[in-house]
């Protein structure tokens, strides 16, 4: 049986995520900041004895070695590093604080913390499990405004962050791949999610579905990538 860890699994697409591996008959560890408020993620819980729930703040560095300590020797064959914000929610009242002019640096920090220092250590601590498991996948979801070339978002913070996690990515991705690690960056689409501004036009089980899709079909060929959910090539 395979196993895969999601991050942010209480909600949105890491909560679908975790719904349509356990239907694939996969083994599933979630995390999320605060399982006992995670009212979704304990039903799927209560009814699949295969997920695993675990308490995690993706931005603090030693709960993530303390859970790289309770998983030793298990292995996962796939960490999707899902975990992420725009910024302090809800979205629209702080957004200004993203624009140039009136940047809050603290936030900004925040932000790199979440989406992008997470997704590293994470796949740092955790890399004795990947490479005890079968298939040795690291998914990070990204997003276009990541892309260098992307120039029309105002959100200072979030697409920065995003920058900076795909060039990690792709830094890991040539650091791992002797040891048969493929790493993968996938942005999963404007999902209808409470990130969204009301205009997003996929739906969450929609996307999540591509993206397992896609995941099954990464080979290391694949490795140091950026996609879309549907397969196409982002620019960087």
């Amino acid at each position: 049986m395979s196993t895969v860890l999601i991050t942010g699994a209480n909600r949105g697409i890491g909560l679908e995520l975790c719904r349509q591996y356990l239907s694939k008959d996969w083994q599933v560890m979630a995390t999320c900041r605060a399982p006992a408020a995670a009212d979704e993620l304990q039903s799927l819980q209560n009814a699949h004895p295969r997920l695993e729930v675990f308490a995690l703040d993706v931005t603090d560095l030693a709960a993530i070695d303390k859970l790289a300590a309770k998983l030793e020797g298990r292995p996962i064959d796939v960490l999707i590093n899902n975990a992420g914000i725009v910024g302090p929610v809800p979205v629209p009242e702080h957004i200004e604080r993203q624009h140039f002019g009136t940047l809050d640096f603290d936030l900004w920090e925040q932000v790199l913390r979440t989406n992008t220092f997470g997704p590293v250590k994470l796949s740092e601590a955790l890399l004795p499990n990947i490479l005890a498991g079968e298939l040795k996948k690291i998914v990070t979801l990204s997003s276009t405004v990541g892309s260098i070339v992307e120039r029309d978002t105002p959100a200072f913070a979030y697409a920065t962050s995003k920058t900076a996690v795909n060039k990690a990515m792709t830094l890991l991705a040539g650091v791992l791949r002797e040891q048969g690690v493929t790493v993968a960056l996938v942005c999963p689409g404007y999902v209808k999610t409470r990130l969204d501004f009301g205009t997003a036009d996929v739906e969450i089980a929609d996307s999540a579905g591509a993206l397992i899709q896609r995941i099954d079909q990464f080979t290391l060929a694949d490795s140091g990538t950026f996609t879309r959910y549907n397969g196409e090539t982002i620019a960087w």
